[in-house]
């Protein structure tokens, strides 16, 4: 039962990833720093980690580039990145931090070689539970009754959802 639920909460992210990210929450800062930098200034690794001390990000520092004369942008361990342009003192933080829970939950997309075995071995049983069903039932609400009724609704319902 508890993998379903997960692949359920799941299933229902994966179908509202226009809505929101289910993986991660982004935040983004537009914000000016009081210092004034030389416009030929070249920020060495320390200078850059007391600027990021101001989003909280000061042990995250990868590595920073200058994608031109006014712009130095930082990039960090969270995937989140700090640009900061050095005429203006105009700062874009855009930070990326994991969802609580969703995050974990996110199955979808196969974190790994021993996901692929268990929820393959889930997938079987669904599918021994789902055969199991359509033959337990007898009479009336057998295969050959309502219950072939409800299976075709079943199979029709989904298909004509993904033709039409």
């Amino acid at each position: 039962m508890g993998v379903i639920l997960i692949y359920a909460v799941s299933g229902i992210t994966m179908n509202h990833l226009k809505d929101f990210n289910p993986k991660y929450y982004i935040t983004v800062n537009n914000y000016t720093v009081k210092e004034r930098f030389p416009p030929s200034h070249k920020f060495n690794k320390n200078e850059i980690v007391q600027l990021l001390k101001e989003v909280g990000e000061q042990d995250n520092y990868i590595k920073h580039f200058y994608p031109n004369n006014s712009t130095v942008k930082v990039f960090l361990k969270s995937g989140s990145s700090y640009i900061l342009d050095t005429q203006t003192g105009n700062v874009a933080y855009e930070g990326i931090k994991k969802r609580p829970v969703f995050y974990q939950l996110f199955l979808h997309y196969n974190p790994g070689t021993w996901w692929t075995y268990f929820s393959d071995l889930s997938a079987v049983c669904l599918i021994l539970i789902c055969i199991s069903g359509i033959l337990m039932n007898k009479g009336k609400r057998g295969l050959f009754g309502i219950g072939g009724i409800e299976l075709l609704a079943g199979i029709l319902i989904p298909v004509l959802a993904l033709i039409l």
